[in-house]
């Protein structure tokens, strides 16, 4: 059997005990990096043969997995942190068990896509995750495009290098709608910082440390005349996370309305909750 075994984003505390219990019972642990799983190993007090396999040699080192596998061996693969899959190294050795019929199963546990997602704050009913953006070219842009129409929370990795850069790209394609930058999960300094794009923008330090998730409640573009179901929705789902009068401007900009006139149905909404 192939186990891929989430691994802990930050706190080692995160481990799950079937996930302990699953490498201290496997025949080898197949890894994105060898220094990062003794590191995990060690403070597990575990001891097994670890293999290199990261996203430039998977492909080709697949075919050996399945040879263990058909040996009757049992193989973990753990990337650095968090999922295997999940922008990690690891769906190459899953396709590989698909097409030879061989079983492989995965251990869930901690994921900084799911974390960051419910630590934000915004709405979760739909949301995309993107995954790293593009550095540069007409794949980037296209990225952005595609996070500008996606008319729910959009979720994408950075890095603490390049997120200035990426806020004003959302914020130029998507406007300035709600989003949080979280940084550091799971370790001592995690922080989120949450509002319209420009404000979170603007109070960034000038080098922004630590592995970050952004996320982004992108509101659904229009393309004919909103109807008063489709206001009231989008109201509503704003004024969760913000204040009337910015919910009332957020939706007035997204669906081309008069501000007055959202502003007042905004009003009637809180008086009908109320």
């Amino acid at each position: 059997m192939l186990y891929l075994i989430a691994t802990p984003i930050g706190n080692l505390g995160d481990i799950t005990y079937r996930a302990v219990q699953t490498l201290e019972g496997c025949d080898e642990v197949w890894c994105e990096d060898t220094r990062q799983t003794a590191k995990l190993l060690n403070h597990l007090n575990i001891k097994k043969p670890l293999v290199s396999c990261h996203e430039y040699t998977q492909k080709e080192k697949a075919p050996q997995l399945l040879e263990k596998l058909r040996a009757g061996l049992d193989v973990a693969y753990v990337s650095d942190a968090g999922l295997p899959g999940i922008s990690d190294p690891g769906a190459v050795l899953i396709q590989a068990c698909i097409e030879a019929k061989l079983p492989y199963t995965v251990l869930p546990g901690p994921s900084a896509v799911l974390t960051a997602a419910v630590l934000s704050g915004l709405p979760l009913d739909r949301f995309t995750f993107f995954g790293f953006l593009p550095r540069e070219g007409a794949e980037r842009r296209q990225a952005l495009v595609d996070i500008a129409a996606c008319g729910c929370t959009a979720i994408l990795y950075e890095s603490p290098h390049r997120v200035k850069e990426t806020l004003s790209d959302v914020l130029a394609a998507a406007g300035d709608c709600p989003c949080a930058l979280v940084r550091e999960l799971t370790k001592v300094y995690e922080s989120c910082q949450r509002g319209p794009i420009s404000e979170v923008l603007s109070s960034l330090p000038q080098e922004v440390k630590g592995e970050c998730v952004l996320l982004f409640s992108v509101p659904p573009k229009m393309e004919e005349a909103p109807t008063a179901e489709d206001l009231d929705a989008l109201l509503l789902r704003l004024m969760e996370h913000m204040t009337l009068k910015d919910a009332a401007r957020e939706a007035s900009e997204a669906l081309k309305l008069p501000k007055k006139q959202v502003y007042a149905r905004a009003l009637e909404l809180r008086e009908n909750e109320s």
